[in-house]
């Protein structure tokens, strides 16, 4: 009788514990001008909201463009005694990859051409730029121009330049790596199935615990315009990340002309004028390449992004562009087709 006892006892212990670990733990709010959300699968209770403000507050206070005394601003502003830290320089190091593998398409020195054209946080005005300024405007763009070094005092790092009055700005890869922070933190809680999303770019670990099924994430429809939200496709995503682009929700016309001019700027061109491709998701091992290469891929010509994706096997690509009949087309690379969940 008392090995039946306990034989219900270690039964009931063990159900208990299977719903623990298949009920999720979700968490939501507000950062850097969007919304985050977070659904994890664990056996103990999580406290993340202190985590989460203190990465938050981390973030803003090094590398936010929209925090006036934030250490990217005071870069900016030419104060060479600024000391950043090893996130500065983790994201520094990032964008100097993605800078080099698209051949200069993804630069945070654009700066102040999105100011210019009013996107930034230092562009408040609603006139276009003329092309006197943007060719002005543009001998204070090019990445090489900037270098990140280890101090001799610290354990910090000096960003350099040679060209004064450069603009460095991470906003183009800012959701992803704040995705990749908090989910490092569960990372290091022991939170082995977890789904993290920052203004719709994601990442995953393991499963979604309640379906016992990847999680699903999907691709918004580009031609739903700016309030669209019709779903294109849904994707598996497990151990991965994915960080869209697109110039259909933010862009402004231009009142004397009538020309329509999107937030992505060309940095080769210092033009910000819609192009063929209204879409792109990119599918990678961490958020920060994924936004990154997303942003790059939105400003490049289509014809130089099949050329260049033969060349950047780590990352799954669906570019989403209007071909010459007005027709919704898209272009895949060989591996993102494993992603999509079919259509039952």
């Amino acid at each position: 009788m008392k090995k039946l006892i306990l034989l219900l006892i270690l039964i009931v212990i063990s159900c208990e514990k299977k719903q623990e670990l298949t009920a999720p733990q979700t968490f939501v709010g507000n950062a850097i001008g969007t919304t985050y959300g977070i659904k994890a699968f664990h056996d103990v209770p999580l406290e993340l909201t202190e985590d989460i403000d203190a990465i938050i507050d981390m973030f803003n206070q090094s590398m936010s463009t929209w925090v006036p005394e934030s250490d990217i601003n005071r870069i900016n502003d030419g104060d060479s005694t600024v000391v950043v830290g090893k996130a500065f320089k983790e994201v520094f190091d990032a964008a100097q990859e993605i800078y080099r593998k698209t051949d200069g398409y993804f630069d945070p020195t654009v700066g102040n051409l999105v100011n210019a054209y009013g996107f930034g946080a230092n562009g408040e005005q609603t006139n276009i730029p003329s092309q006197k300024q943007i060719d002005s405007l543009l001998q204070f763009v090019g990445f090489y121009k900037m270098d990140i070094q280890k101090t001799t005092i610290d354990e910090g790092y000096h960003v350099t330049t040679t060209q004064p009055g450069m603009y460095l700005e991470y906003n183009a890869i800012a959701k992803g790596t704040l995705v990749d922070y908090i989910a490092r933190m569960l990372d290091e809680k022991g939170v082995e199935n977890y789904i993290v999303e920052v203004g719709g770019e994601v990442i995953t670990k393991g499963k979604n615990l309640e379906k016992d099924a990847p999680f699903l994430v999907g691709i918004n429809d580009p031609k739903s315009g700016a309030q669209g939200t019709k779903t294109l496709m849904a994707i598996n995503l497990e151990d991965k990340a994915m960080a869209g682009s697109g110039n259909y929700r933010k862009y402004k016309v231009d009142e004397a002309t009538g020309i329509e001019y999107v937030h992505t700027v060309n940095p080769i061109t210092g033009l910000a004028q819609p192009s063929q491709v209204i879409g792109v998701n990119v599918i990678a091992n961490n958020c920060t390449l994924a936004d990154g290469y997303a942003t790059a891929l939105m400003a490049m010509p289509l014809e130089k992004s099949r050329v260049l994706l033969k060349n950047i096997p780590e990352i799954e690509v669906i570019i989403m562009y209007i071909d010459d009949n007005g027709m919704l087309r898209f272009e895949l690379t060989p591996g993102f087709n494993q992603f999509i969940k079919p259509q039952i």
